[in-house]
């Protein structure tokens, strides 16, 4: 498979705030912040973070200390995540674009491989492959770290915006979402995919669950 290493050197860079940057990355902040913490990792462990977007958690692992990758299937997001890497000169990210059902990594390779908000917008074939990947790269005693929707969803109005959210968005990403929501969200993929819960806990008003996992001995 062909991939694309973006360093961030001897690349023109025009890019404009987008949705995210301007909703997303600031209401997951705190979110993305204490993640390190709550997961026990360790200054110069590897982390992979899948479908990156803009590349804020691959940011603030690098900020913290953790040797970090990032990877997205857009080259908008991830040449995001350069630039903000290029200005706070951080030397301990990287970001590739490459397709997360296919991660150009070999196996049993990260301390910890998180994806946050990758899952609930893709169909279920799409969305097992992904995890089915996540699984091979991550080192045997290493950690996955699921970040996405609580389901069920609470009943306030955080939960009312984002269930709006999801249906303006349409097509299969609310397909995918309708799916996630029906079958038990993250709980459901830990069970599919043999993961063991270690740690989890609900935040931002209860509509953000997030999970670490173990993979299961076999």
């Amino acid at each position: 498979m062909a991939i694309l290493p973006l360093s961030g050197h001897n690349r023109s860079i025009k890019m404009p705030k987008n949705g995210y940057q301007i909703i997303i990355d600031p209401v997951l902040l705190s979110v993305r912040q204490m993640l390190p913490a709550f997961c026990g990792m360790k200054p110069c462990e590897g982390v992979l973070d899948v479908c990156c977007g803009t590349g804020a958690q691959v940011i603030e692992y690098a900020r913290q200390g953790l040797l970090t990758t990032g990877v997205d299937n857009s080259t908008a997001m991830v040449n995001a995540g350069i630039k903000e890497k290029r200005g706070l000169g951080l030397e301990n990210a990287c970001f590739y674009l490459a397709d997360a059902t296919a991660l150009p990594f070999e196996d049993n390779c990260f301390d910890h491989v998180s994806i946050s908000f990758g899952l609930h917008d893709k169909e279920k074939a799409i969305r097992n492959r992904v995890v089915a990947e996540i699984k091979r790269v991550v080192k045997k005693d290493g950690s996955v770290v699921l970040v996405d929707f609580n389901i069920p969803l609470p009943n306030n109005f955080w939960a009312l915006l984002a269930r709006s959210i999801e249906f303006m968005a349409g097509g299969t990403h609310y397909r995918g979402f309708k799916d996630f929501t029906a079958t038990g969200g993250l709980k459901s993929i830990l069970h599919e995919h043999g993961l063991t819960e270690h740690k989890s806990g609900n935040f931002k008003s209860g509509i953000v669950k997030v999970i670490q996992a173990k993979l299961n001995e076999e």
